[in-house]
C-alpha cells in the first residue's frame, strides 16, 4: 500500500477503520473546497465592490454571504438548454471536466499539521496516524501539472461542442493561451523539486519547515529556489486560470461569453464554481510550493491547529491578492499575452533553472560558488540577449515584407 502515497495510514493493513478515515477525509476536503469557493465568490464580489467604491453583496444573509448560495439555488431552477446542432454527450460532458480536476487538484495539499520543533505533520485521528491531507502520492507535483492540462479539455471540447462559433473561437483561444503558460508553470515547479529534492506535497512542506536562516528567515523556497521562480509561477497561474488581466478566453466585447456562451442553467454554474475552485486550488498550490503551506511556529494550543490557521491565512492573502490584481490592471492584448509568456517567462525560468541547477552543483563538487554562479548568469545573458536580437530580426523582416 505504499505504493499509494507516503501517508502513515496507509503503512498497514488497510481495515474498516482506515477506510472509514479516507472516506471521512475526503468528504471533509469536498466540503471544505465547496465551502471555500462559495466563500470566494462572495470574498471576490465584496473586495471588487470596495475598490470600486459600490456596496456589493449586503442582502442575502449577513454582510451578503450567503449571495453565492441564493445564486446558486436560482440556476437550479433555470431552464437547461441544449443547442440543436450541440453534439449532445460532449455537450454535457463539457462543465465537468472543468470541475472534477480542480477538486483532485485540492487532494494532494496539505492544509494542517503540526511541522514545528521537528514534527512530521502527522496527527492521531481514531487511533490511526496520519497527515492532513486526502492523498500523499510520491509524484503529487506531476499530478498537479496533469491536472491542470485536463482543465483544458473542457474548455476546448464545451466550444468545439456548442455548435457555434464564438465558443469555438473562444475555446481555441483558451487553448492555445493554457498551452503557452505551462511550460512556464512547469519550469518554475521543476526549481523547487530541484531545490527540496522531492515530488511529495507533504515533502516540499517538510523541507521548508524548521526555523530557516538565522532562526528568524522562513526556510521557504519563495528564498531558497530565488524569487524568481515564484513570481514566474504566480503569472503563468493567472494565465493558466484566466484571470485577468489575462482573461482574453472571456472577453465579453469580442467573444460574447466565450467557450460557455451556449451553456445555461447549472451546466453553466458549473463553469462559473469551477472557475473559482481552480482560484482556492492553485492559491493552494502555490502557498505548499514556496510559502511552506501549513508549516510555522504553534504559539498556543495544539499544534495541528496552528497548521491550520497558518495554511488559511497564507491562502487567504493570495486570494486578496487575486482580487486586488482583478480589481486594478487592465486586460492586455493578445499578442501581449503570448509574448509574455513565450519570450519572457519561458525563457527567464528556463535560465534561472540552469543557473539554479549550477549553483547546486557547485555546491556539491566544492567549486567556488560565486565565481560559477557569475559565469552562468553572464551565459544566461547573452543567451536571452542573442535570443531577443533573433526576434528583434525577425520582427524588423516582417515589417520589410509588409512595407514591400
Amino acid at each position: 500500500m505504499n505504493m499509494l502515497g507516503g501517508d502513515p495510514l496507509l503503512s498497514g493493513q488497510v481495515d474498516l477503520a482506515v477506510v472509514l478515515i479516507v472516506l471521512l477525509k475526503v468528504v471533509g476536503v469536498f466540503a471544505f473546497l465547496l465551502v471555500a469557493t462559495m466563500l470566494m465568490i462572495w470574498f471576490e464580489r465584496k473586495v471588487v465592490g470596495d475598490f470600486q467604491n459600490r456596496v456589493g453583496p449586503n442582502t442575502a444573509g449577513p454582510f451578503g454571504i450567503l449571495q453565492t448560495l441564493a445564486d446558486g439555488i436560482k440556476f437550479f431552477f433555470k431552464e437547461d438548454l441544449i443547442p440543436d446542432r450541440a453534439e449532445r454527450r460532449v455537450f454535457i460532458l463539457a462543465p465537468l471536466l472543468t470541475v472534477v480536476p480542480a477538486f483532485l487538484l485540492f487532494t494532494i495539499v496539505p492544509f494542517g499539521g503540526d511541522f514545528s520543533n521537528g514534527h512530521d505533520g502527522s496527527v492521531e485521528l481514531f487511533g490511526h496516524t496520519t497527515y492532513l491531507q486526502l492523498a500523499d502520492p510520491s509524484i503529487g507535483i506531476l499530478f498537479a501539472l496533469a491536472m491542470s492540462s485536463i482543465a483544458v479539455y473542457g474548455v476546448m471540447l464545451a466550444g468545439w461542442s456548442s455548435g457555434s462559433k464564438y465558443p469555438l473561437i473562444g475555446s481555441v483561444r483558451a487553448s492555445a493561451q493554457m498551452v503557452s503558460y505551462e511550460a512556464a508553470l512547469g519550469l518554475s515547479v521543476c526549481a523547487v523539486v530541484l531545490t527540496t529534492g522531492t515530488l511529495s506535497t507533504h515533502g516540499i512542506v517538510m523541507a521548508q519547515a524548521g526555523s530557516g536562516w538565522g532562526g528568524f528567515i522562513p526556510h521557504w523556497n519563495l528564498i531558497a529556489a530565488g524569487f524568481v521562480p515564484f513570481v514566474v509561477f504566480l503569472l503563468a497561474s493567472q494565465a493558466e486560470l484566466n484571470r485577468p488581466p489575462f482573461d482574453l478566453v472571456e472577453a465579453e466585447q469580442e467573444l460574447v461569453g466565450s467557450y460557455h456562451t451556449e451553456y445555461s442553467s447549472i451546466r453553466f454554474a458549473l463553469f462559473f464554481v469551477a472557475e473559482f475552485m481552480n482560484s482556492v486550488t492553485m492559491a493552494a498550490i502555490i502557498v505548499t510550493l514556496f510559502l511552506g503551506g501549513p508549516a510555522g511556529p504553534a504559539l498556543l494550543g495544539p499544534g495541528w491547529l496552528w497548521g491550520i490557521i497558518w495554511f488559511l491565512l497564507k491562502m487567504t492573502a493570495f486570494l486578496f491578492l487575486f482580487v486586488w490584481v482583478r480589481s486594478t490592471l487592465p486586460r492586455v492584448r493578445y499578442d501581449q499575452l503570448m509574448d509574455l509568456g513565450w519570450k519572457v517567462l519561458i525563457p527567464l525560468s528556463l535560465g534561472w533553472l540552469l543557473l539554479l541547477a549550477t549553483f547546486w552543483v557547485a555546491r556539491d563538487q566544492h567549486w567556488n560558488g560565486f565565481v560559477t554562479v557569475a559565469i552562468g548568469a553572464v551565459v544566461g545573458l547573452t543567451g536571452y540577449g542573442l535570443l531577443k536580437a533573433a526576434i528583434a530580426t525577425s520582427k524588423a523582416r516582417r515589417l520589410e515584407g509588409v512595407v514591400d
